[in-house]
């Protein structure tokens, strides 16, 4: 029997203002990433918490990737964000106007905190991280690459994984993209399924780039497989856990 935990559960809304900072501010520690979608458009952007500030009611959002994005928000068109932290997914809708704020180093869009935020914690989408030593051997292509990109994979739920390539590769994707054909060589078998590209960051000190994708239109055969992977991930993760007590 499954423990009920594991189940999904149904979404909360947030409206209490020390609520909604707590859940923001956890997204800004944890450096998480928002994707940005303005009212009537597809096209998504990438941003970040970067300040919260409960007694002034006040936030800040990093600047957009890309930064075309600013001229809906200073147009006033209404957004939509949404970030996920450990399998919760918080999201919540803007409706009155940000500021552009380039006064420092780095330019931010400051506004009011969001009156209410949808916390929605999916519990079977439990995601395993897999051992450096053990990393899994990827490919991203599809009509929209040039050329199929390797990689890593780093960790792996029943909903997504994050990917890891060497060098920057960021001009050359674009997020919300569809890429056809996925493939990661699995302890058991190859697997291959079309990935939406969520997450994409470049992080030059190690030269390395870090991408988050969302499967999609799984067939029944390959979602076996990926929660066949995780299930074997976990049970790993707990023998692990057992011999260090030892």
């Amino acid at each position: 029997m499954f423990d009920a935990q594991d189940a999904p559960q149904p979404p909360k809304v947030l409206t209490t203002p020390l609520e909604i900072a707590s859940n923001l501010r956890m997204l800004q520690e944890s450096h998480d990433p928002l994707i940005i979608t303005f009212q009537d458009r597809t096209q998504r952007f990438q941003s970040y918490v970067v300040d919260v500030n409960r007694e002034s009611n006040a936030m800040a959002l990093d600047e957009m990737i890309p930064r075309d994005g600013e001229r809906f928000l200073e147009a006033g068109v209404p957004f939509k964000v949404e970030g996920f932290h450990d399998g919760v997914r918080i999201a919540w809708e803007c409706t009155t106007p940000l500021t552009i704020d380039d006064s420092h180093d780095h330019r931010c869009y400051r506004g009011a905190l969001p009156r209410e935020v949808v916390y929605h914690q999916r519990r079977n989408a439990f995601r395993a991280a897999l051992r450096l030593a053990n990393l899994v051997n990827v490919q991203v292509a599809g009509d929209k690459l040039k050329a199929p990109i390797k990689g890593k994979l780093l960790d792996v739920s029943a909903t997504g994984c994050k990917l890891r390539f060497e060098g920057d590769i960021s001009q050359g994707m674009q997020l919300g993209q569809v890429y056809e054909r996925f493939s990661a060589d699995l302890p058991f078998g190859l697997m291959s399924t079309p990935v939406e590209l969520r997450y994409l960051h470049f992080e030059e000190r190690l030269n390395i780039t870090f991408a988050g994708m969302r499967f999609h239109n799984i067939s029944g055969a390959v979602q076996r497989q990926v929660e066949r992977f995780v299930y074997q991930l976990q049970r790993e993760a707990r023998q692990f856990d057992k011999d260090d007590d030892y």
